[in-house]
């Protein structure tokens, strides 16, 4: 398999003026100013290969947008290589650009006072395609989002949802092999999330499109992306799987349990003395069970099956949310690092 994105210890260092303190120091920086450099991102590596949906996730400030950026060609690197679909994308613009879609969710590519259709129109001319490919283009992704009601209105007047989803077909008019998505869902409903949600899977199951996606909403990243590059601070901090993310920094899993008979939560604790599970119950007919990822599950299920009368059984597993709050939280963000390290070469 070919790879679409490679990344090879690539930087970004910005120039950031020192301020200097009181009215001498602002006198000294009229006519002489010093400057801070700042790394944005820090030497990462990193390889996705053609087809794959990756999840790029990190909280404000990591150095997601700084990447995406370097990927699309707007800033040059300061160090290290990257190629995107077989080109350099600062060197090789023109012959680039054809290859990717790009969705910044907070910044439109389409223009505001016109029509949709004359966006897509002049977005057609940018990208060369021919019009018989792109009336056939422009069909089938109006079809598959619904927009035929919304072609010939202003931009100015879509709703949050209804501009998301033509900045998608504005994006995947010319029929990209990769696309990046910056915070695609930003603000919209639960509904319209799911139905972009739903619209880039089938994109990428149909055509074998590659989707590089950053977001906060990590139920995107649960509904959409098998892997995941977590970034902290500028550098890589976990490259894996979505499930070897749950298993490594996972606390555990809950059971629910909704009873036909009152039955105590002492009694529950008796049942599985000897786990080191912790209950919790609303009332008599109903409590919930935290199992650490070191228990089986069915261990505590036989303890409690076959001596309560159960109507209803929920296994919770981790939401990954939780998880990457948690490695926030506890400072663990700078541990990580080592120890992802650490299970790649164990």
């Amino acid at each position: 398999m070919h790879a679409a994105i490679e990344v090879q210890d690539l930087r970004k260092t910005f120039k950031v003026q020192r301020n200097r303190e009181g009215l001498k120091g602002a006198f000294q920086d009229l006519f002489k100013r010093e400057y801070n450099e700042v790394a944005a991102v820090k030497d990462i590596s990193f390889t996705i290969p053609e087809g794959e949906i990756c999840g790029y996730i990190g909280e404000n400030g990591a150095g997601k947008s700084t990447t995406i950026k370097m990927l699309t060609g707007i800033l040059v690197p300061t160090s290290g290589t990257l190629k995107v679909g077989g080109y350099v994308p600062f060197l090789e613009r023109e012959k680039f650009v054809k290859n990717i879609g790009v969705v910044f969710g907070q910044r439109s590519q389409l223009w505001w006072d016109i029509g949709v259709i004359e966006s897509f129109q002049l977005l057609r001319k940018v990208y060369q395609v021919p019009e018989q490919d792109f009336k056939r283009r422009l069909d089938e992704l109006t079809e598959r989002l619904q927009l035929q009601d919304l072609l010939s209105r202003p931009v100015r007047k879509l709703s949050l949802g209804q501009r998301m989803r033509c900045e998608l077909v504005a994006a995947l008019l010319h029929n990209p092999s990769i696309v990046f998505l910056d915070e695609p869902t930003i603000g919209l409903d639960i509904v319209v999330k799911s139905e972009i949600r739903d619209f880039l899977k089938s994109m990428n199951q149909e055509y074998g499109t590659t989707i590089l996606l950053t977001t906060h909403d990590l139920q995107d990243i649960e509904a959409l992306c098998s892997r995941v590059i977590m970034l902290d601070d500028g550098r890589v901090i976990y490259d894996g799987g979505l499930d070897d993310l749950k298993t490594r920094w996972g606390t555990g899993r809950e059971v629910h349990f909704q009873f036909g008979k009152a039955t105590r939560k002492d009694k529950l604790e008796a049942w599985t003395l000897d786990l080191p599970v912790k209950w919790s119950a609303e009332n008599d007919m109903a409590a919930k069970v935290w199992i650490p990822l070191d228990t089986n599950v069915s261990d505590v299920l036989s303890r409690v099956v076959g001596q309560a009368d159960i109507t209803d059984i929920k296994i919770i597993e981790t939401n990954t949310d939780d998880i990457v709050r948690s490695i926030y939280q506890s400072g663990s963000a700078v541990r990580s690092e080592t120890e992802w390290k650490e299970g790649i070469t164990s």
